[in-house]
């Protein structure tokens, strides 16, 4: 890739992050990956969600001669980008099947007048005949990958056309390919190594930790309650996400939720492409917005301020967890990742399993998927320990309490020798014939002489109420504790019995330890729907005051200019605004995040409202 002769990379990379962005420093390899990228070489960037990849191209495209094409999977993904491009000064445009001809033909003209330095496209674009011949003409300087797991079919978001995309390499074999990705573990990275044609030597992989984020779980008694005391109590007013896997739980969730007084709405595909738009945009460009959704939502919202990313249902892979939960606090800014599990999700991920048509290899491998899921649901130990090790990171040190990063370690959960229990469960699945559901064999437990029990003779069995030691609630957990590794299954070709598996027998031998995690006691929701101000670590009250002042006067700015607030700046620049106070657009460009261009577009708006809010306290 082409650079300016006697202008260092190095130099130039650092006054475009600073004019252009408003960075003062680069953050882990940024800088490492830029430098390699625009001399020429090849990169495969793996980053958290939110930890600066899209710089690992930008900059460099704003540094050499000709376009840089960016490969994208969705319409939102691209629109997002270019929008936020546009802001900062950025000539950016994107090719998609939403565009009517005559904004395609507009493209083309951006293009051939030269003005446009960054150009998205979808990979069905991308492999349309002609379309790299037509490319060809304008001098790619670059091409970016985005989402690049798709290309593996380890990656939880496989896509065929992905696959192809090994064709730039033959067609373009003198250009660099930064492919970059979010969500990756070893079997996918090679896959990404090999579908590219890159070498280990192009590989750049940073911590897939996000400190900022808090991961809770909590086990399902009442799950809507469970989420309105979680909103209520810790992020009334502030935008959310909430994922659930079917449209009309989602429907439903939504509507709840706005009778209980949060401002929430639906996204799923089964709406209106108008209504859905609609939604997306509010969440987009209005503050304190929940969106509750499918994962259709998501993947392209670059929104930094989303405090918390809740799951009313099991995601099917830590894969999807990591990237859905991680679009949480991409500002930097604390957030959290709250999940609600039950037997029901196991039962859904097993049956979804045994129902599907995949092959045996795509088989294993999602099981391999819902294994890694269920063991961080049901596990006592660091939960971001445990999602770090999916991606290959061990002997990552457990959050401490004092940065309740983790509901495990901020309060560590009671966990007793299970075996007895845990063999009192088998036994009853054994004894009842390996063919009823968990509620049978929990009543068989507990002593119930319900209809059903009695009418198979099961309280006539030697296990019949052996379990009274523990409630309902407490062999519901047992019952998920051994599904989770693996010590039942369940049969979906007859009436979803359980049965046992061989590692079971090995419990019941007694040659396996089993220790049980008891679950707390979930608090009823609090029907108070009195709203809370945004909390802001390390802000006074004075401070908070304008932090919500400033957030007030952006949102105006944005309404006014039909974009979303975190396209003018991001919460964690308003945040330090607040902080520092600066008097002067000389002060105010000190500020991370002010580039040149908003400093010149929206600098004097932003210090009047500091100094009106100085006026006022004094």
């Amino acid at each position: 890739m082409a650079v300016r002769e006697g202008d260092p990379v190095q130099t130039r990379a650092g006054e475009i992050l600073s004019e252009v962005f408003g960075y003062e420093s680069f953050r882990g390899a940024q800088q490492e990956i830029i430098e390699r990228v625009a001399a020429g070489g090849d990169a495969l960037v793996l980053m958290p969600t939110g930890g600066g990849k899209s710089l690992c191209y930008q900059i460099p495209a704003l540094l050499g001669n000709g376009i840089t094409v960016v490969v994208s999977p969705l319409i939102a993904l691209m629109q997002d980008q270019v929008e936020a491009l546009a802001q900062a000064g950025v000539g950016a445009a994107a090719l998609n099947s939403s565009m009517d001809l005559s904004k395609r033909r507009e493209v083309w003209d951006r293009l051939r007048a030269g003005t446009i330095k960054l150009l998205y496209v979808a990979p069905e674009r991308l492999l349309i005949d002609g379309f790299l011949d037509e490319l060809d003409a304008f001098s790619p300087a670059l091409f970016a990958i985005d989402e690049a797991h798709c290309i593996s079919q380890w990656g939880h978001d496989f896509r065929p056309e992905y696959q192809k995309l090994g064709i730039i390499r033959k067609r373009f074999p003198d250009v660099p390919i930064i492919a970059l990705t979010a969500t990756a573990d070893d079997p996918t990275r090679k896959d990404i190594v090999k579908g590219l044609g890159f070498t280990e030597q192009d590989l750049f992989v940073s911590s897939f930790d996000r400190p900022n984020i808090r991961y809770t779980v909590e086990a399902k008694d009442q799950p809507r309650r469970q989420l309105l005391r979680m909103i209520r109590e810790r992020h009334a007013g502030e935008a959310g996400i909430i994922y659930c896997r079917s449209r009309k739980k989602v429907d439903d969730t939504a509507e709840w939720l706005r009778e209980e007084g949060i401002r929430a709405v639906p996204y799923h595909a089964g709406m209106a492409s108008q209504q859905r738009t609609l939604n997306q945009q509010l969440f987009l460009r209005e503050e304190g917005i929940v969106v509750v959704a499918t994962i259709a939502f998501g993947m392209g919202i670059d929104k930094p301020n989303v405090r918390f990313v809740a799951h009313l249902d099991m995601p099917p892979s830590p894969q999807h967890y990591s990237q859905e939960s991680g679009r949480a606090g991409r500002d930097g800014l604390p957030a959290e990742a709250w999940l609600c599990y039950g037997w029901s999700d196991v039962v859904l991920a097993q049956r979804r399993l045994a129902e599907s048509e995949l092959d045996p290899i795509q088989r294993r491998i999602s099981h391999h998927q819902i294994d890694g899921m269920l063991a961080y649901c049901e596990s006592s130990l660091c939960r971001r320990a445990i999602l770090l090790q999916f991606f290959g990171e061990d002997g990552v040190e457990q959050c401490s309490a004092s940065t309740e990063s983790c509901d495990n370690c901020t309060k560590a959960p009671e966990v007793i020798d299970g075996m007895v229990l845990a063999q009192k469960a088998l036994s009853a699945v054994s004894k009842t014939g390996q063919r009823f559901g968990k509620v049978h064999v929990i009543d068989v437990l507990l002593g119930k002489a319900n209809t059903k029990v009695t009418r198979f003779g099961h309280d006539r069995l030697s296990v019949y109420g052996i379990g009274t030691e523990l409630e309902e609630r407490g062999w519901h957990s047992i019952f998920r504790q051994l599904a989770s590794r693996g010590m039942i299954k369940i049969d979906f070709e007859g009436h979803g019995g359980i049965s046992m598996t061989e590692r079971s027998r090995v419990l019941l031998r007694g040659e396996e330890d089993f220790s049980f995690r008891k679950d707390a006691i979930t608090r009823k929701a609090s029907r108070s729907k009195k709203k809370r101000k945004m909390k802001i670590e390390g802000l006074d009250s004075m401070q908070s005051s304008l932090f919500e002042r400033l957030r007030q006067y952006r949102l105006e700015i944005s309404r006014q200019l039909e974009v979303p607030p975190y396209t003018i700046f991001h919460d964690s620049t308003l945040v330090e605004m607040s902080q520092m106070q600066p008097q002067t657009l000389d002060q105010l460009a000190m500020i991370s995040g002010v580039g040149q261009k908003k400093l010149e577009k929206w600098g004097r708006g932003f210090l009047e409202v500091i100094s009106s809010q100085a006026d006022a306290g004094s």
